[in-house]
């Protein structure tokens, strides 16, 4: 059955462009409404419903646009709803961007299990792959594959000594996306941040919502969170770019440098293609098993890094 919040939840905290405080209030909302977006700073054509249409810019985030209204920096928590199995929900915010909180989704998926899950009536449906896809940027590359659950494979290659190149690949479950993936923090470099800051821009960026790195290491004092933390988040971001389908895919996404802007392309894409899915009533089995974090290997290409590409 399709799922919403059992009561209205609210936070509070800095955008990562504006460096203001953002009032954050997400409330239940009805069978088959999708997640839907309302800027409450707005007077009038205020509402965007999050899918891959709606996507208007993939610069530094993935940012959704509708009649002149944006919101930014949505991915963290739509992928916090999509963890936890959330198929319908208000956002009203007070700003053009979602609150960073922590620079991962683990505050969100916190904050939305306080509000609680209510089961509806509606049924849930899922998309199943049965032909792959794939869409490519020149070395970078993003795919689905048919499988009998939701796989997710990245794979990431920086020329920095603290992150190099690092994959990871999960059979989706709530479980392992709660304890695996979803507190994986968003990480820049020094010189873009002062670059950004300079323009105007990552004005709420901090060591408090991101893993800075300089031309060595890890600035932040805390360290990592986990030693792949960087592919991760990679994760983290796919999952919430993949939600804007509207629906859970039952299928393996494989991506190798991948980022919101080819997400985005193989959702159109897909959209496109129906030769290459249908549509199938959603089955618990789809979900995987409670906990299967599986191949992780960073700095080391791990899961076949080198033959992702298309």
């Amino acid at each position: 059955m399709q799922k919403t919040l059992a009561r209205e939840v609210s936070c509070k905290s800095v955008g990562l462009h504006s460096g203001r405080k953002v009032r954050m209030t997400i409330r239940p909302a009805d069978i088959g409404e999708g997640i839907i977006f309302c800027r409450k700073d707005l007077a009038g054509d205020n509402i965007i419903k999050a899918t891959p249409s709606n996507v208007s810019d993939t610069t530094l985030a993935t940012t959704l646009g509708l009649n002149g209204a944006r919101i930014s920096t949505v991915e963290h928590l739509l992928s916090a709803f999509f963890g936890l199995g959330l198929d319908n929900a208000i956002v009203e915010t007070d700003s053009f961007e979602i609150p960073i909180m922590d620079g991962s989704a683990k505050p969100f998926v916190d904050l939305l299990k306080d509000g609680g899950v209510e089961e509806q009536g509606g049924e849930k449906q899922c998309l199943v792959i049965t032909r792959p896809l794939t869409v490519t940027d020149g070395a970078a590359s993003a795919s689905l594959h048919p499988s009998e659950h939701f796989e997710i494979t990245c794979s990431i290659d920086f020329d920095h000594p603290a992150v190099g190149k690092q994959s990871y690949h999960m059979v989706f479950s709530t479980e392992a996306y709660e304890r695996h993936i979803s507190p994986a923090r968003t990480f820049g470099f020094l010189h873009e941040v002062e670059y950004l800051q300079a323009k105007g821009l990552a004005l709420g960026g901090s060591l408090k919502n991101a893993i800075v790195l300089n031309g060595h290491k890890v600035i932040n004092k805390e360290g990592l969170r986990f030693p792949d933390e960087f592919v991760k988040h990679k994760l983290l971001d796919a999952i919430g770019d993949l939600s804007l389908l509207g629906l859970p895919i039952r299928g393996h996404y494989v991506a190798h440098r991948s980022g919101h802007r080819l997400n985005n392309l193989l959702l159109r894409t897909l959209t496109k293609r129906p030769d290459c899915w249908e549509l199938s009533s959603f089955d618990l089995s789809d979900r995987g098993p409670e906990d299967s974090e599986t191949e992780s290997d960073p700095k080391s290409g791990g899961y076949a890094a080198d033959s992702l590409q298309a």
